[in-house]
């Protein structure tokens, strides 16, 4: 970008840095260093909650229709999937309830620390 009134010089070197600026550097570098936070954002049992919700929101549904298919239903595949649906829909009842349960916990935890 050209900008008027300034003039550009490309053939301009920039110096190489001294020791003593390599030496200024290091040092800031070593003094605002810090251990970095690790933690992950979302606590463990969180997340094993989800992938068990997962698996199950998978697994579940699957599983019925296809034992349900033949052993209860005789062949009839509609109602196999009918009860696969409502399984489907219990598992992800059961899922809000408990992220809904694990919210009011952690807000709970909130409301206690600001009581301190």
């Amino acid at each position: 970008m050209v900008v008027p009134g300034r003039r550009s010089r490309p053939n301009m070197r920039v110096p190489a840095p001294t020791d003593n600026d390599q030496d200024a550097d290091n040092n800031n570098h070593a003094v605002s260093e810090k251990p970095s936070d690790t933690t992950p954002a979302v606590p463990r049992e969180t997340i094993i909650k989800l992938i068990a919700f997962s698996l199950a929101m998978i697994g579940a549904p699957l599983g019925t229709y296809f034992l349900s298919v033949n052993t209860i239903f005789r062949g009839n595949t509609t109602f196999a999937g009918a009860s696969a649906a409502v399984v489907a829909n219990v598992v992800l009842i059961a899922y809000i309830i408990v992220a809904w349960q694990e919210d009011q916990e952690d807000q709970a935890k909130r409301k206690e620390k600001k009581g301190q």
